[in-house]
């Protein structure tokens, strides 16, 4: 029996790539399924996730967005460039652009994103970066997380992969309930999320996505 081919992954990310490194710690330990890391772009250059997709010896690009017209002719060369490497699955990793309807187009439901709040608490436009736990904690939230979903063209109103609940305390600063949605959602649901993709396991019906085998 001839073996499945892997699915080939490209990581988008615009910053440090935290979440990137979880996924290549994940793919390192096997916890990836037939999911394999081809591809990291990033958004700018210099970024310190370029840094993490050399030491991991995996190909790395760059598409400045400055470099283009507007978001359409960015959009045109961000899926030029994913399809010309073959990717199956797209991961917005920390990536800050945003993104136009033909990428929508040529990957329907391949596309993840993780946003570090319960969806739909504290999405949508304007709502990332600190500015989401400073959002939860100025509502004073007992329980705040980290969700993974589909991207759609409507900002984090994708259907929901998976989410992970994580405790507020009352001493947190947006910089300390950041890092613990890190730490105990987001690198967890993230790499799971991506597995679950490669071993075929998610279906999406009705804006609801259903995991085989649970």
């Amino acid at each position: 029996m001839a073996m499945e081919k892997n699915v080939r992954i490209a990581v988008l990310v615009s910053g440090g790539g935290t979440n990137l490194q979880a996924l290549i710690d994940a793919e390192k330990r096997g916890e990836l399924g037939r999911g394999s890391i081809c591809l990291v772009l990033a958004s700018k250059p210099g970024v310190y996730a370029l840094e993490r997709a050399a030491a991991a010896g995996i190909e790395s690009t760059v598409l400045t967005r400055k470099e283009y017209a507007d978001a359409k002719a960015y959009t045109a060369a961000l899926v030029d460039t994913l399809v010309a490497a073959r990717i199956d699955l797209v991961v917005l990793a920390g990536f800050m652009i945003i993104i136009g309807e033909q990428m929508y187009k040529q990957f329907p439901n391949r596309i993840l994103n993780v946003h570090p709040a319960l969806i739909p608490s504290f999405c949508g436009p304007g709502f990332y970066g600190l500015h989401v736990h400073e959002a939860a904690l100025a509502k004073g939230v007992k329980v705040s997380g980290a969700t993974v979903h589909f991207v759609t063209p409507e900002c984090d109103a994708g259907p929901i992969v998976l989410q992970k609940a994580v405790e507020v305390k009352e001493d947190d600063t947006p910089e300390t309930l950041q890092k613990r949605i890190m730490e105990q959602a987001e690198w967890k649901i993230l790499p799971k999320a991506v597995r679950l993709f490669c071993d075929g396991r998610l279906t999406v019906e009705n804006d609801k996505v259903y995991v085989k085998g649970e």
